[in-house]
């Protein structure tokens, strides 16, 4: 799973970009081929699965222009949706979050010893 997951990150597009000075590089969607944005969003849309709801986010700000405000081309509707299955995921992992946060500073003293190894840190005081 992890060899799959370092490949597929890996993985170029396609070796159409010209080489840049890493030190120098901007992000700029502008710049990339439709080929490129859609592989991209593809990327940060499977990546998310690995447990990181993080770049479900990145993909809804970075392409929510370039799929529904840009004018229409061939692979808009694939970018549109990515970026609407990236919104729902992140939409999920926050509502459950959310849900876990609510429920573990609820009920954390009442489980007693559970609680306390679930804490990263325990607060001083009484319950």
């Amino acid at each position: 799973m992890f060899l799959f997951f370092f490949w597929f990150c890996t993985e170029t597009c396609s070796d159409s970009l010209p080489q840049q000075d890493p030190l120098r590089f901007v992000m700029n969607l502008e710049r990339l081929p439709n080929e490129e944005k859609l592989c991209l969003c593809r990327k940060y849309y499977l990546a998310g699965f690995a447990l990181l709801p993080f770049l479900w986010l990145v993909n809804v700000v970075w392409f929510f222009r370039e799929a529904f405000v840009k004018p229409a081309y061939t692979e808009q509707s694939q970018i549109k949706t990515y970026v609407k299955r990236s919104g729902m995921g992140l939409l999920f992992w926050v509502a459950v979050l959310t849900t876990w946060i609510t429920i573990f500073q609820h009920f954390r003293a009442e489980w007693g010893a559970m609680g306390d190894y679930l804490s990263f840190t325990i607060p001083l005081g009484i319950p």
